[in-house]
């Protein structure tokens, strides 16, 4: 449905509704404006993740030249856990896990889609490789990177992280039992029938090639929000072969960069990865590996969606449709 009235979408990885106001694209806006970014340099002595420089708790980074990983000084789980209160109706359980910082590169002034095809091939490399190691002991490995202050990030420094832990986050969970009923309904995984969807359509495809598809998917609610998804049957990260992952890094920089032309700035934007928990052993069949990039930019670099008022209490709502939103990505790639 493409129409220019108010409709509703449903996710199909969550079951959740979302409403499409197309209209309310022409209301004048008077919202919040974002200062310009400043000059980023090659090194900031003050920044805890350039190398070289002491971090918050005392350590030295040492002088990279690549990827650097090291545990989160400030980490949302630890290894160990105390019995928390039982009572029938306030559910409480221990959650124990670890997390990592992912710096991409040394240079400060470096992206995800400034970096050069081999320096982002590395980056995927070390994403597989934490799947992996921390999949062995922990029941989901989730990795992500937040970047620009917009979206909460701490350090302008290229970087990621991951958390893993001993249970699967609520919005997984939710993304595992959608795709096994579908597969155990259809025989297919649900990606790869929405990917075939897609395809068919054409107004949301984004950018594609022979191992991944970009879409802005049907339900999308970031105005520029976009799906990858692996045109491939794997499942998780360190699935991936060495093609993929060439693959993948040449894509990821050409939809990057394509955002960062979007409004001729640096485009904010959460990424995350989600593949079979680890939880789930061989039990894999219904899983795609995909990945959400989830930017808040809606008209300009200064003007962001807010998910507040209906959204926080309602249901998630968005004014420009997914295909206009796909329409100009596509324009923008390079």
């Amino acid at each position: 449905m493409t129409g220019a009235t108010p409709h509703r979408r449903q996710n199909l990885l969550t079951g959740e509704w979302l409403l499409v106001s197309p209209q309310r694209m022409a209301r004048p806006w008077q919202g919040e404006a974002a200062p310009a970014a400043p000059a980023v340099p090659s090194h900031d002595p003050d920044c805890h993740l350039c190398p070289g420089n002491a971090r918050a708790d005392g350590q030295r980074n040492p002088d990279y030249a690549g990827t650097f990983v090291f545990p989160n000084d400030f980490p949302a789980l630890l290894n160990t856990a105390e019995p928390t209160d039982q009572h029938p109706l306030l559910r409480e359980a221990p959650a124990r896990g670890e997390t990592q910082v992912i710096c991409y590169a040394p240079d400060h002034a470096a992206s995800l889609a400034s970096l050069d095809d081999s320096a982002r091939n590395a980056i995927i490399d070390c994403w597989c490789d934490l799947s992996a190691r921390l999949g062995a002991r922990w029941a989901h490995v989730q990795i992500f990177e937040n970047r620009g202050a917009m979206m909460g990030a701490s350090s302008p420094h290229p970087h990621g992280q991951c958390w893993a832990g001993d249970f699967v986050p609520s919005l997984v969970a939710r993304e595992d039992r959608r795709q096994r009923a579908h597969h155990a309904a259809a025989g297919r995984p649900l990606l790869a029938d929405v990917a075939a969807a897609e395809l068919a359509a054409g107004v949301r495809v984004v950018v594609q090639d022979p191992h991944w598809l970009v879409v802005v998917p049907h339900w999308a609610a970031w105005p520029f929000e976009t799906l990858i998804i692996a045109r491939d049957d794997v499942r998780r990260l360190e699935d991936l072969d060495g093609a993929q992952r060439a693959a993948l890094s040449a894509l990821l920089g050409r939809l990057l960069r394509g955002c960062d032309a979007l409004f001729d700035a640096p485009f904010p934007y959460s990424l995350g990865w989600h593949g079979a928990p680890h939880a789930n052993g061989d039990d894999t069949a219904h899983w795609r590996l995909h990945a959400h990039i989830l930017p808040p930019l809606l008209r300009s670099a200064s003007v962001r969606k807010h998910m507040v008022g209906f959204e926080l209490l309602a249901e998630t709502q968005r004014d420009l449709t997914p295909e206009a939103a796909a329409e100009r990505l596509r324009a923008v790639l390079k």
